[in-house]
């Protein structure tokens, strides 16, 4: 497994975020029975991204940085780095500690956990 191919999809996800196409692109990237742990203390569904990421404003632009495999078997590795997020106007950057647990379905990989921990400023 390579980190490359791991990053690139995470890169995927966040310029998703940015476009707001977020829905679609985490409604084909994450498994049946896949969640996210968000730093509001909310646990999303793969149904419950979907229809959230449909109304969230969009992120203007976003850093990875520190960026970490842990593989955890043959089919299955978690990525974990810092990321930065902004939005439009004077909000502050959105910083957390994330990681992403991903499988392998096939000859792709698909997302089953992401989690993120808030990083104070």
């Amino acid at each position: 497994m390579d980190i490359a191919e791991l990053l690139e999809l995470e890169h995927r996800g966040w310029q998703s975020l940015c476009d707001s196409t977020g829905g679609d692109f985490y409604g084909r990237l994450m498994t049946e029975d896949g969640v996210m742990v968000l730093a509001h203390g909310h646990v999303l569904s793969r149904q419950d991204v979907v229809a959230s990421l449909s109304d969230a404003p969009p992120w203007r632009t976003y850093e990875i940085s520190g960026e970490r495999l842990v593989p955890l078997s043959e089919d299955s590795a978690a990525l974990v780095y810092r990321g930065r997020a902004y939005r439009e106007g004077a909000e502050p950057a959105f910083t957390a500690l994330m990681s992403s647990v991903y499988v392998r379905r096939g000859t792709g990989w698909a997302l089953a956990l992401y989690q993120q921990t808030p990083v104070p400023e």
